[in-house]
């Protein structure tokens, strides 16, 4: 079947075209809204500005397939195959791409509000700039819904996203957008977070191990028992942040705002914490040993019970702390 024919018989009202073989066919432009292309083969096809808004493309073979510009909200995508398809600056708002395979697409600019991407497959994926609000690409029956393994989110807008249990291993999330966003017991190690908004983000349980978090804002984040093992958190922002029972033994967090912070029984074991600003931390039962806190500002913070042992504390303000011991450091002066 060709262009014209498909054309023809859609505005004469048909919309079932499913399991046809449209295997490079030129749609540019085409008003297909509510059309029926399951399981239809449209391996390297044009559909670049089309309407395809409420299309049913489920199973359907879009393989290299070309939809920049193109309406595809509300359309169901479940299952559909979309390797290494460009989908650059495509409206997939409100989409169902549950189990859709998007190794390797182009999803620059992409607007993915409020789309289902459980089980999705973004592994290599280029997601700079795309709008991903309110999608869901949660864990679910213990299995990692989404992987996104490698994939480029740089400056994407994941605001109050639903990440839990992603596999986010080494992705590029250099400033994106992820206040409020839900990352529990997602798997971050070695991802690039540099300069990302975390607002407000659940973490609780994430893997951040060698993470790059470095001026990345985590104020109010929830990282309970999160693994933050020699991440590099230079003047990251953690301000109120809950990171208690945390691993953070040899992270890097020079010149970090901690002031705060809920830190109790986290691990800080060789943490580099030269010239962070601890004020009112709480460190209460923490493991400090061999931490370097050079510089440091613990001004009316709590370590109370916390191990201390060859911490390095030269130039470290202690005023109003209370120690392990149960000691408090008198204020000097006015």
């Amino acid at each position: 079947m060709n262009a014209n024919e498909l054309l023809r018989r859609y505005e004469a009202g048909e919309t079932n075209f499913s399991g046809q073989n449209l295997t490079g066919i030129n749609l540019s432009k085409a008003d297909l809204i509510g059309i029926n292309l399951t399981k239809t083969d449209l391996h390297s096809a044009v559909l670049t500005f089309a309407y395809l808004n409420r299309a049913k493309l489920n199973k359907a073979n879009l393989v290299a397939a070309r939809f920049s510009g193109a309406n595809l909200s509300q359309a169901d995508l479940v299952g559909a195959n979309l390797k290494d398809a460009d989908l650059h600056g495509a409206i997939l708002q409100g989409a169902d791409l549950r189990s859709a395979d998007l190794t390797l697409a182009n999803l620059l600019d992409a607007n993915l509000l409020d789309a289902d991407l459980r089980h999705a497959k973004l592994g290599g994926a280029n997601l700079s700039g795309a709008c991903l609000r309110g999608a869901n690409l949660r864990e679910e029956n213990r299995h990692y819904i989404a992987n996104l393994r490698g994939a480029i989110l740089r400056k994407a807008d994941l605001r109050g996203a639903n990440l839990t249990g992603a596999d986010l291993t080494k992705v590029d999330l250099r400033g994106a957008n992820l206040s409020e966003a839900t990352l529990r017991g997602a798997t971050l190690t070695g991802a690039d977070l540099s300069e990302a908004n975390l607002k407000g983000a659940f973490l609780t349980e994430a893997n951040l191990a060698q993470a790059i978090l470095r001026g990345t804002n985590l104020e109010n984040a929830k990282l309970e028992r999160s693994d933050l093992t020699e991440a590099d958190m230079a003047t990251v922002n953690l301000r109120g942040a809950l990171l208690a029972d945390a691993k953070l033994n040899r992270a890097h967090l020079a010149k970090a705002t901690l002031i705060c912070t809920r830190l109790n029984r986290a691990d800080l074991s060789r943490a580099n914490l030269w010239g962070a600003n601890l004020r009112e931390a709480h460190l209460i039962d923490a493991y400090l040993a061999r931490a370097n806190f050079t510089n440091a500002d613990l001004t009316d913070a709590n370590l109370v019970r916390a191990e201390m042992s060859s911490t390095t504390l030269t130039g470290t303000v202690f005023q109003g702390t209370v120690f392990p011991d149960g000691t408090i450091r008198e204020k000097t002066g006015g």
